[in-house]
C-alpha cells in the first residue's frame, strides 16, 4: 500500500496525471535545516555548496530508507520527511525521533571540507492531508496545520537541537529522554510548549 494516494490516482490520460489527496489522522513531520547556511554559502563556490548539500542529503536519504519513512522534498538547505502520511503506522513519531537523532549524530561527528555543519530539527505530530495536486511537475506533498507547526519548531529552534511539540512529546515521552524548553511563540497559534529530544532510552 506504498503511497496509496499515488497508486490510486495514477491514471494517465492525455499525458496528465490525475491528482488527488487523502487525509491521515496520525502522522509526524520533520524539518531539518542547516544552521547559518547563508553566511556559509557566501564563502563557497556554487559547486562546493551543491557538493556539501549532496553529501549530507544523500546520507539522509539512506536514513529515510533505513527507517522506511517518506522523504517529501528538499527546499534549499531544508530537508522534509514524514511518517504515517503514506500509510498508517502507530510508531510515526517514534521513528522520526530516531531519524532525527541519527541526522544530528552524523553532522556533529564529521567535517565537510573546511566546514562544520549544525542542524536545527523540528518535529510535530497531527492530522495531515497528503497527495498530488496540479498538472505538471508532480510532487507528493503534505498540507495542514501540523505541517506548518513542524516547520515553526525547526525555525524557532537553536543550533543542534531537535525541538518537538507537546503532540509529539506525548507520543514518545516514555521511550525518549526529552528536556522541556518552555514555550515558543508560533505565529497564528501563540505560545506553544516545546521540548528537546536528548536521547533514545532504548538505544
Amino acid at each position: 500500500m506504498w503511497r496509496k494516494t499515488l497508486v490510486a490516482n495514477r491514471n494517465v490520460r492525455n499525458g496528465y496525471l490525475r491528482s488527488g489527496a487523502d487525509h491521515f489522522e496520525g502522522a509526524s513531520i520533520l524539518f531539518a535545516d542547516v544552521v547559518d547556511f547563508t553566511p556559509m554559502s557566501e564563502q563557497m563556490s556554487p559547486t562546493e555548496l551543491v557538493d556539501l548539500l549532496n553529501e549530507i542529503f544523500s546520507y539522509f536519504d539512506e536514513l529515510v530508507e533505513k527507517y522506511d519513512v517518506e522523504k517529501i522534498k528538499t527546499i534549499g538547505d531544508c530537508y522534509m520527511v514524514a511518517s504515517g502520511s503514506a500509510r498508517p503506522r502507530p510508531d510515526h513519531a517514534h521513528v522520526l525521533a530516531r531519524l532525527a537523532l541519527d541526522m544530528r549524530e552524523y553532522v556533529t561527528q564529521r567535517r565537510f571540507g573546511e566546514h562544520i555543519v549544525n542542524l536545527r530539527i523540528g518535529i510535530n505530530s497531527g492530522p495531515v492531508v497528503a497527495g498530488v495536486i496540479g498538472r505538471k511537475k508532480f510532487i507528493y506533498d503534505l498540507w495542514g496545520d501540523a505541517v506548518n507547526t513542524a516547520s515553526r519548531m525547526e525555525s524557532h529552534g537553536s543550533n543542534g537541537t531537535i525541538q518537538i511539540t507537546r503532540a509529539t512529546y506525548d507520543l514518545i515521552k516514555d521511550e525518549f529522554s526529552c528536556e522541556r524548553r518552555g514555550t515558543v511563540y508560533v505565529k497564528g497559534k501563540g505560545e506553544m510548549e516545546a521540548w528537546h529530544i536528548q536521547s533514545d532510552l532504548g538505544a
